[in-house]
């Protein structure tokens, strides 16, 4: 076993190693090792730093290929550049379908009309536009604001500096993927590692005249905002593209049907390496602008649109042992450290194994040679076992009947609804008892939808917990900064930052401060319902109360589920300590009305039978945007009972008798115009 001395010193070279390679591949853009060598290289560099706990400012886990430039500004997006869903399968375009379908209410039988459109692998931009003349150029950034890369943009031929046609909107934001064709990126290979890496470096030099040089293109695909609220389809809108003298795709085409949509990906997949360009998948997105508008967005992507990745790239290996990992709500996931192998151009050293069930099933055991999937960026897993070569002295594996962490009985919840009994099983700890789940709890805590520390990610996260710095949450504001200032990799100038992150998080919204506590079934959507109902950090805090939880189930989007985590939650003491000393370090900001001006402000709805033309997801979504208020429970708190067809008679007698207005579907679409 290698000593900490020796791998101390070992990891030091590795460091100088990987400094040295770094400035030539991503400053210099002229690599001296392959693309392997160099991931592999910062593999056991990871690897190094998690086995004995080694950080270092240049470790490649603190540091981007392509940081965010100093030389450039930043502006928000006036409509956010999300992320698409991915699909895989056909099972998965059926569910995507399924969902819209539901959420607008519209017969199972509908067929939709797409616009499908390959996924070129380049950068995306938005370019802004006024009066035809180009203003200003960003990057996608972090979706809600971008780098601003104008000069750098304007040298792209295929992006034109001026649009004059009378039915170009005053002001749009075209958006597009900017890229490398693969016959020019023969001639500048050996700068770059590959022609996305070539696009992305190119637009962020600080010479203009540097850029002007690479041969980059510009594909047009869609807007975000604009000023022109008369557009009616997407396929349309790509024909207005081209004649503004955009260029769009030659593979874009008008599809319906999911079949159709899948005779469409494989053809394309057949030819994708004919085309001069790279593209990793097709992007369907709902033809038809007005249900775009309808179906709007979930956290981070739209619910109109969705990419569908090509095959997967799969491999042989061995498995050299399975690890129970421990997240942060208490669920043991079997991980299998598998023998290194490169699967389309990245090495794999672990899979996923999902679950205790899919170990039984599959009969996967530690020495056996598996084949291994790995579709886009999901995690690899394991497809199946070759049973002519598993060794004779080969074992089950025995799943843990305790917690590897803390040692607490794990079981499997039968869940009322399926009547079944779940396929994961759970460390019964709640809370902060079990140092895994605490460690992950931390992890999620500092993240970026939660408090979002700049600088604290997860491997400081476990560094710091090594060392005893922190334990829990509360620590975080707390910390010995002499001390952080004399280890490894730490020096003034990052300690100042790490100070600065810490006390910028301070201020929160009670909607975040919910979230950051890592409640399990409380994510970002719950957090928000419940911050709503609650208005005041103090009401939170009065959950330790089981009668006033019990209040929640009026917030319509919250169960006997939430509320049963809740429950659990609320009765540890070390949890209600927790949030007791948070209290005191952060500014925890009341919720704030988003819509204080609608028709409907400060109104309560609820909904009982079934709607015409509208399903209830969407009806409660345009009641919240106009100001209103959503419950699912008749209370004196209720202003109007909306009955649809088939109401429950007993919602209907019970409103009546407490005086509650009892309006129809009609009434409720005139109060809202």
């Amino acid at each position: 076993m290698l000593k900490k001395s020796k791998a101390k010193k070992e990891y030091k070279e590795k460091i100088k190693q990987y400094k040295k390679f770094s400035k030539h591949y991503f400053e210099d853009n002229a690599p001296i090792v392959s693309d392997h060598d160099f991931d592999f290289l910062k593999k056991e560099i990871l690897d190094l730093e998690k086995k004995f706990g080694f950080t270092d400012k240049d470790s490649p886990s603190k540091t981007l290929g392509f940081k965010p430039s100093k030389n450039f500004k930043k502006y928000p997006h006036r409509v956010k550049m999300l992320s698409l869903a991915n699909a895989f399968n056909e099972e998965d375009l059926i569910n995507f379908e399924k969902k819209i379908v539901n959420f607008l209410n519209l017969n199972k039988n509908f067929e939709f009309e797409y616009s499908a459109e390959p996924k070129i692998d380049g950068i995306s931009a938005s370019i802004t536009y006024k009066s035809g003349k180009l203003i200003r150029g960003l990057s996608r950034g972090n979706g809600d604001e971008g780098e601003d890369i104008t000069p750098n943009l304007k040298t792209i031929s295929d992006i034109p500096h001026y649009v004059d046609h009378k039915d170009f909107p005053d002001e749009i934001d075209i958006r597009g993927e900017v890229f490398i064709q693969n016959n020019d990126f023969e001639k500048m290979k050996d700068s770059f590692a590959n022609p996305r890496n070539a696009a992305s470096g190119s637009l962020r030099q600080k010479d203009p005249k540097k850029t002007s040089i690479i041969p980059l293109k510009f594909v047009a695909y869609t807007f975000g905002f604009s000023s022109d609220q008369t557009m009616d389809k997407q396929t349309n809108f790509l024909i207005k593209l081209k004649k503004w003298g955009f260029k769009t795709s030659e593979l874009n085409k008008k599809i319906i049907g999911i079949k159709n949509l899948l005779t469409n990906h494989q053809n394309i997949e057949k030819k994708r390496f004919e085309l001069n360009y790279d593209i990793d998948g097709i992007v369907y997105k709902v033809n038809d602008f007005e249900l775009q508008k309808r179906l709007g967005f979930v956290t981070n992507a739209p619910r109109w649109a969705i990419a569908h990745k090509f095959s997967a790239s799969k491999s042989v290996t061995e498995i050299l042992n399975i690890d129970i990992q421990v997240g942060r709500t208490g669920a043991l996931t079997p991980v299998a450290k598998v023998k290194p192998v490169n699967i389309g151009g990245v090495v794999v050293s672990n899979a996923t194994l999902h679950n205790e069930e899919e170990i039984l099933r599959k009969d996967i055991r530690i020495g056996d040679t598996v084949k291994i999937e790995r579709a886009g960026d999901v995690i690899p897993h394991v497809i199946s076992v070759d049973l002519s070569k598993r060794k004779k002295e080969s074992k089950k594996f025995i799943f843990p009947s305790n917690c590897p962490s803390c040692g607490s009985k794990t079981i499997k919840e039968f869940n009322s609804q399926t009547k079944k009994y779940d396929a994961i099983r759970r460390c019964t700890s709640e809370g902060f008892k079990c140092e895994k789940i605490s460690i992950e709890k931390i992890k999620h805590f500092v993240s970026k939808d939660a408090l979002n520390i700049d600088g604290f990610g997860k491997k400081i996260v476990q560094n710091f917990w090594d060392i005893g710095l922190i334990k829990q949450p509360q620590d975080i504001f707390n910390l010995d900064f002499e001390r952080i200032s004399n280890l490894d990799g730490w020096g003034s100038l990052s300690v100042d930052n790490l100070k600065k992150s810490i006390q910028k998080s301070k201020n929160i919204s009670l909607d975040k401060f919910i979230f950051s506590l890592g409640i399990r079934h409380i994510g970002q959507e719950n957090a928000k319902l419940l911050s709503e109902f609650l208005k005041i950090k103090e009401n939170f805090f009065r959950l330790k109360n089981k009668n006033y939880i019990e209040e929640l189930i009026d917030i319509d989007g919250i169960g006997e589920t939430q509320l049963n985590s809740l429950k659990m939650f609320f009765n540890e003491k070390i949890n209600l300590d927790v949030i007791s000393n948070l209290s005191q370090s952060l500014n925890i900001q009341n919720f704030k009305e988003k819509n204080s001006r609608g028709k409907l402000k400060g109104q309560v709805f609820m909904f009982t039978g079934k709607l015409s033309n509208i399903s209830r997801a969407e009806a409660k979504s345009l009641i919240e945007n106009n100001g209103g208020k959503i419950v699912s429970n008749v209370t004196n708190k209720l202003d109007y009972l909306v009955i649809g067809e088939k109401p429950t008679s007993k919602k209907v007698d019970l409103a009546k008798k407490n005086k509650i207005k009892v309006i129809d579907q009609k009434t409720l679409e005139k109060m809202l115009n």
